[in-house]
């Protein structure tokens, strides 16, 4: 079982998908866990406070409403958990 809720949307007008993820606060924090993806990726944070985004071999860091963030492709990764529901849009890229 993944640790998310997701939903795949279309741009408008654009026709590219993307995803609207959501990480419950009630989630394990164990089920959150290192990963790659095999495609670049722009993260931008809908919702959630206290959330933050770990690179291998660096400091987390908090994510921030409104911000983006990019994810190499075979980078590891993970988030770590917040206060309350994390909702992020997924856009590969």
């Amino acid at each position: 079982m993944k640790p998310y809720t997701e939903q795949v949307l279309e741009q408008h007008g654009t026709g590219r998908p993307y995803i609207v993820r959501t990480f419950s606060s009630d989630v394990a924090e164990d089920e959150l866990v290192w990963h790659r993806d095999r495609t670049n990726r722009r993260i931008h944070i809908l919702g959630g406070k206290g959330w933050q985004l770990q690179f291998d071999d660096k400091l987390p860091e908090e994510l921030m409403i409104g911000s983006d963030y990019y994810i190499e492709k075979m980078t590891y990764h993970r988030v770590i958990k917040g206060e309350n529901d994390l909702i992020v849009r997924i856009e590969n890229i």
